[in-house]
């Protein structure tokens, strides 16, 4: 029984689509968003070009460069894991390739489209469930109006799911085929093993057709793929933990600082409430105090005085003592 390897792996990626040019035709008709009247005919290699280096050290990312029969160019890149520099890279990588088509002096009407297909077995976009992801310049009000030179595709493999594509046979195997083909699969489905295209590419992926030195390679590149996602998870975990403290400390001071503010209202409240009480307080004993003085000099006497104020012939009197009242 045969044993398959991982086709997104590098080796095996570039041996199925960088060596067979009819597998590649397949897979970039099934997937690029081509009018059937325009389908790529045949292809040829353009030879890979240098690149700036990025922290990923380009390690993770696996790409086949082509021009077709119609003069456009195609740069497929197949990624194990999302990296906000992996878009940039592919729009780089394509606008590089449409301003080299003129050689100096030569004319725009020569241009041909530049497509980027970045396949991604990782998801880079949580809010929707759909996999496949179209990009052109567009006039926003309008959105039939295109301006025609660059076009993007990202698939995203985790979320593949085969009867969203009912209508597009060729494309489903072609991307089950990446998702179902682990790393040492002995049994493949009878679907993919049906279709002579797929049937071929399963066969480039038999582990007996690699040398040991291919194969030490295969092991190797799933080692730099490691490496790169934990350098990276070790980044966004350092990144979060330093934000997740910011954001504590950002948290701490401003409810501090609004709990100062409120307790302040707060305090301002109750002192404002406490003096109107003891104002009103000490308004009233004023004038029961006016009250009873008044009454004295009207020849009222304690007993009155206490039954009509309430208060006890002690606090009367105190009253008539402090202002003088039993002298006049």
């Amino acid at each position: 029984m045969a044993r398959y390897l991982d086709p997104k792996n590098d080796l095996i990626f570039k041996r199925i689509f960088g060596e067979h040019p009819h597998l590649l035709v397949s897979f970039l008709n099934a997937l690029m968003p081509l009018a059937p009247e325009r389908h790529i005919e045949s292809v040829e290699y353009l030879s890979p070009e240098q690149v700036p280096e990025t922290p990923m050290k380009k390690n993770s990312i696996v790409d086949v460069k082509c021009i077709d029969n119609y003069g456009r160019r195609f740069i497929v890149e197949m990624q194990m894991f999302w990296s906000s520099l992996f878009n940039r890279r592919l729009v780089f990588n394509a606008s590089k390739a449409y301003v080299r088509q003129l050689e100096r002096g030569g004319s725009f009407r020569l241009l041909q489209p530049v497509y980027g297909l970045g396949i991604l077995d990782d998801v880079f976009d949580h809010k929707t469930p759909e996999f496949y992801h179209h990009y052109q310049t567009v006039n926003r009000s309008n959105t039939d109006e295109v301006i025609e030179g660059l076009e993007f595709v990202m698939v995203e493999l985790p979320k593949f799911r085969a009867h969203k594509w009912a209508d597009r046979r060729m494309a489903v195997l072609w991307l089950r085929f990446l998702s179902e083909v682990k790393d040492l699969t002995e049994s493949v489905s009878p679907d993919l093993l049906a279709n002579e295209e797929i049937k071929e590419a399963l066969t480039l992926c038999e582990e007996a057709a690699f040398t040991t030195a291919e194969l030490e390679w295969y092991d190797q590149y799933w080692d730099w793929v490691r490496t790169e996602k934990g350098l990276i998870e070790t980044a966004e975990d350092e990144g979060m933990a330093k934000g997740m403290a910011k954001g504590i400390a950002k948290g701490m001071a401003e409810g501090l600082e609004k709990g100062l503010e409120k307790g302040l209202e707060k305090g301002l409240a109750e002192g404002l409430e406490k003096g109107q009480a003891e104002g009103q307080a000490k308004g009233r004993a004023e004038e029961l105090e006016r009250t009873v003085l008044a009454a004295y000099r009207n020849n009222f006497s304690i007993e009155q005085i206490r039954l009509f104020s309430g208060l006890s012939e002690d606090a009367v009197l105190e009253i008539l003592k402090r202002n003088n009242g039993m002298n006049e």
